[in-house]
């Protein structure tokens, strides 16, 4: 597994149970997260890959709540202590799963390729498409060295997203539902980011949970509105948990995702921006 920025984000359960058994394993992240659900830690005590280390979304990947939203980025030195902790290392392979929708993988995925790590991959289907052995003890890894340095991906601000929306292509990640202001079961407001296309995660997967082939999902943003492979995309969600999971597609699909990480609940906690209903686009 000696993966690039411009290599495959997945990995299969079948290459992954190879690079577990090879000279060179990868750091292997268990990333168990529901939104608004029960916590993932009993999960993984119940069962997970040998070798994974549990990771906490809300407590590890994601700074307190507030102004900058539900799910704010993490502090970049206090992420790269919890990477060493679960022994990350620079040189070092890294593959995370989850075991729904991709969605907390894909957020470590994110935040690890944006703090310059430039080997990791999310387990394509998560704990559902891995047909090997469990483990209920937990390892405790050797230290790894990685030092972020934020800037490897692309990250939207409030004023930059609502510009990409105006001149460019923001695809909001929510249900459609949520974009078209129909329910909003979260966030105080309702609607979306005006110029927003609407794009759900869940269309991104098929009907096992597996990612789309690349020239599937290349085609789906086409049709959206993105150009041509290469371009930038801007993407957000409610808390840039599942917006993660497009960025992760977009890449798939060849495209360079830009995310903007506080995404709805960030801009819909300041009344002076607007804010869109109905099927505007998309």
């Amino acid at each position: 597994m000696n993966a690039t920025p411009s290599s495959r984000p997945i990995v299969s359960a079948a290459e992954l149970a190879d690079a577990l058994a090879g000279p060179r394993t990868p750091v292997l992240l268990d990333v168990r997260y529901r939104l608004g659900g029960p916590h993932g830690r009993p999960d993984y005590d119940a069962g997970h890959i040998p070798g994974a280390v549990f990771v906490d979304l809300d407590a590890e990947l994601a700074g307190t709540p507030g102004e900058r939203g539900r799910h704010p980025l993490p502090d970049p030195a206090e992420f790269g202590a919890v990477m060493r902790r679960a022994g990350v290392s620079a040189g070092r392979p890294v593959v995370a799963y989850d075991g729904d929708k991709g969605w907390g993988a894909a957020r470590l995925w994110w935040l690890l390729r944006w703090t310059g790590h430039r080997d990791v991959r999310v387990l394509d289907g998560g704990l559902g498409a891995w047909s090997g052995p469990l483990e209920t003890s937990a390892p405790e890894p050797e230290p790894g060295d990685y030092v972020p340095r934020p800037g490897g991906l692309p990250l939207l601000t409030a004023d930059t997203a609502g510009e990409f929306a105006r001149s460019g292509l923001l695809l909001d990640a929510r249900a459609g539902e949520r974009y078209r202001g129909e329910v909003e079961p979260i966030d105080a407001v309702a609607g979306h980011i005006p110029g927003a296309v609407s794009a759900p995660t869940t269309e991104n997967l098929d009907a096992e949970g597996l990612f789309l082939a690349a020239d599937v999902l290349t085609a789906r943003f086409t049709a959206l509105g993105a150009t041509e492979p290469g371009t930038e995309v801007g993407v957000y969600c409610g808390s840039g948990v599942s917006g993660a999971q497009q960025a992760l597609a977009l890449e798939l699909a060849g495209f360079v995702p830009a995310l903007y990480a506080g995404s709805w609940s960030e801009w819909s906690r300041d009344p002076a921006r607007p804010v869109a209903t109905g099927a505007e686009r998309g």
